[in-house]
């Protein structure tokens, strides 16, 4: 059974707080993320970053949803748990299957260069 418990803060905070870490993740995993896979790994540049931020993305969204799940299982009302699983769930779905596609650029790049580097010998 779940055990009733004081909620973490009220529906009118939730708000601010889902608001707050929806605009926050959304600017930075879409406004930052995007354009920097994007531009970069059809290029071949800054694998560490790029995928680095992807991974990073990953494990905030998995860590929010976490954190959703367990004031849910502590009894939190859903104005609290909701604001930590949508924002999670979203940024570990779309930053998990967009992760292999940024891969793929950058394979695709290094072919090519590849191709390039094999191209100019003969």
């Amino acid at each position: 059974m779940i055990a009733e418990t004081t909620a973490w803060f009220d529906s009118n905070t939730a708000g601010l707080v889902g608001a707050g870490v929806g605009s926050g993740i959304g600017v930075i995993v879409g406004g930052i993320g995007g354009p920097l896979a994007g531009t970069l790994a059809p290029r071949g540049k800054a694998k560490t970053l790029v995928v680095g931020f992807f991974l990073t993305s990953l494990a905030i969204g998995v860590i929010l949803a976490l954190v959703g799940i367990a004031a849910l299982v502590m009894g939190q009302p859903y104005h609290v748990w909701f604001v930590f699983v949508l924002p999670g769930a979203l940024t570990a779905t779309l930053t998990g299957s967009l992760l292999p596609v940024v891969l793929k650029r950058y394979a695709q790049a290094d072919q090519r260069r590849l191709e390039a580097e094999e191209l100019r010998r003969s």
